[in-house]
């Protein structure tokens, strides 16, 4: 019975540690904390935030060329709350130099558990772009299934 379960147990061993190998180099970045935004590594421009039910993944869509608007796509999933807010009145767009303009527009179906569309805000204020000598663009989304969702770009 010896031999048989020393080989077994050998056995076993080699390919659990072969499988907790495949799973770290599979998964190289760690995932985010819950309730903190995040950018993947590969530079991209969207921005994460998992607190409480409601995942918001939001990606910038023209801040290198506004027109008269600045847009962002934003996907939120969840699975246990119903996705029926207006995101334009609880969106504020600001920026380091202490510009702040409001969305004028959620361009998205109302209602489900996996709403995409677009979060628009005006581009200028007071005849000015919001832009100008900014290095920072923070979007703040407030009381959607946590009190305040914060996403930042840096800008060039």
């Amino acid at each position: 019975m010896k031999r048989i379960l020393l080989p077994a147990l050998l056995t076993l061993s080699l390919v659990l540690s072969a499988c907790s190998a495949t799973v770290a180099q599979n998964d190289p970045q760690p995932a985010p904390v819950s309730g903190e935004s995040s950018s993947p590594s590969n530079d991209s421009a969207m921005r994460i935030d998992e607190q409480g039910e409601i995942i918001f993944e939001i990606t910038p869509l023209n801040l290198d060329s506004p027109t008269e608007t600045f847009e962002f796509d934003v996907v939120m999933t969840t699975h246990s709350i119903d996705l029926s807010m207006d995101l334009a009145t609880l969106s504020t767009l600001t920026t380091d130099t202490g510009v702040s303009v409001e969305s004028t527009l959620w361009d998205a179906p109302r209602g489900g558990h996996h709403v995409e569309g677009k979060l628009i805000f005006p581009a200028t204020k007071d005849g000015k772009s919001i832009l100008e000598g900014a290095t920072k663009l923070t979007l703040t989304i407030t009381n959607v299934d946590a009190p305040t969702r914060i996403f930042e770009w840096e800008l060039k």
